[in-house]
């Protein structure tokens, strides 16, 4: 188990550029599978879950060539049906979040796919419902090994069909796509999950030969096609890390340039960071954060306490609520964070409350941040991170924080930041690993 050691309460300046977005990588990367033909994708971020999804991919077969760092080409002409079959494979996807991408795939170009339920975070129940439902509706057979806890799924041909999603699932909507685009006739997607990853994947299928309409929109429209060709892809840069590190900023009253963020692709982030009182600025690619001597949470219009909450796309992502909760509370004011979609993810609180923060846990769900106004700095402590986004959220509070703390199984933040230790230091911070 790795360590940060942070000696916290570093001024931080200079640049920094976002990785390639990791949940966009994910979905990509499994589209290999869904032609024989070279697929060439760049911006990859160079992650652990990533990294283990290619692994997963080498093991099923898929010639994977690395030309630089981030940079792809994946070939799947040789697919090992055996193995995607065998028990070993089922037990590898059941200890990796992105393996659940590679269903759909297989599904459309060989007609069976184990489905066990997948690892990843410890953040609260993920529903698989909507995958299996849309598998169902295209026309495939679901039947459940209890010995291997997973899921056979077999379909002879998909049919189209118009079916309305009971959740608008990000990973279910790119799972039921990737399969609808080699299914017979027409299929119509309603409550569509629409984020930029949607799209990205989209964009990829459509340049591989697909025929899709409503890009962008919660209403998808697809035309199956015999067999997609190979392409060439950029993956965005990661949303999620560009609010992390407009958090950063803020939470340290530093100053600093995120370069290359695809800044229309940012949704309301922006617009969330400044109701905290985080002044952002787009500089033409990039995103320049000053340094301030406070920030201070708006009130609604009403005067009530301003409500920060998750939605789907174009709301805000669940993602970064962790780090505007940090962020919080360093500012002036209150805010209620409403975390919506996993009844797990707010309860690291308790260590930001060890730590000196004046959080209110109103339950699994929702907490109030009465904010320090930069007046109390936070004391060190020592923690555990139990998921990515708590992860970099406690990393972000330690950095703010007086004195030395310790982070142990930083293993969770590497699935979704790479190298952030090494990136950080850059800009001024005090970040040691210890292994």
């Amino acid at each position: 188990m790795n360590t940060f050691v942070v000696e916290g309460g570093h001024s931080l300046s200079g640049e920094i550029r976002p990785q390639g977005a990791k949940n966009e990588a994910l979905e990509v990367i499994s589209a290999v599978i869904l032609t024989d033909e070279d697929v060439r994708i760049s911006n990859v971020p160079e992650i652990l879950d990533v990294k283990n999804l290619i692994m997963l991919l080498e093991e099923m077969g898929v010639k994977v060539t690395r030309h630089s760092k981030g940079d792809y080409t994946f070939n799947a002409s040789r697919i090992d049906a055996g193995y995607a079959g065998s028990e070993e494979f089922v037990q590898r996807c059941a200890t990796l979040r992105g393996s659940v991408m590679v269903i759909g795939p297989l599904l459309a170009r060989f007609g069976k796919a184990w489905f066990p339920k997948p690892g990843g975070d410890k953040i609260g129940r993920r529903r698989v419902d909507t995958h299996l439902e849309g598998f169902n509706k295209l026309g495939a057979d679901l039947s459940y090994d209890s010995r291997r806890k997973a899921f056979l799924v077999e379909a002879r041909s998909l049919k189209g069909c118009r079916m309305l999603l009971d959740e608008a699932s990000v990973t279910g909507t790119a799972n039921i796509l990737m399969a609808a685009c080699m299914a017979e006739g027409d299929t119509e997607i309603f409550n569509a999950a629409c984020e930029p990853y949607i799209q990205q994947l989209c964009r990829l299928l459509t340049a591989m030969g697909a025929n899709i309409e409503g890009i962008g929109s919660n209403l998808l429209r697809i035309k199956g096609v015999k067999t997609l060709h190979g392409t060439t892809h950029t993956v965005l840069p990661d949303m999620i890390e560009v609010g992390s590190f407009i958090g950063m900023a803020a939470l340290n009253s530093s100053s600093i340039t995120i370069k290359d963020v695809s800044f229309n692709d940012l949704g309301i982030i922006p617009a969330c960071f400044q109701r905290l009182g985080v002044k952002v600025e787009q500089r033409n690619c990039d995103i320049f954060v000053p340094a301030q001597e406070s920030y201070e949470i708006e009130s609604f219009m009403d005067g009530s306490i301003m409500t920060l909450a998750d939605a789907p796309w174009p709301g805000l992502t669940p993602d970064l609520l962790s780090v505007m909760l940090v962020v919080a509370t360093q500012c002036r004011g209150s805010v209620l964070i409403h975390q919506k979609m996993f009844e797990s993810r707010l309860f690291f609180v308790d260590k930001l409350i060890d730590m000196g923060a004046q959080i209110i846990l109103c339950d699994p769900h929702r907490a109030v941040v009465i904010g320090h106004d930069h007046r109390f700095r936070l004391k060190a402590a020592h923690m555990v991170s139990p998921d990515i986004r708590a992860g970099i959220a406690m990393l972000l509070a330690a950095m703010s924080a007086k004195g030395i703390s310790e982070i142990d199984n930083v293993e969770q933040i590497d699935r979704g930041y790479e190298d952030i230790d090494v990136r950080l230091n850059s800009l001024g911070a005090k970040i040691e690993r210890r292994i």
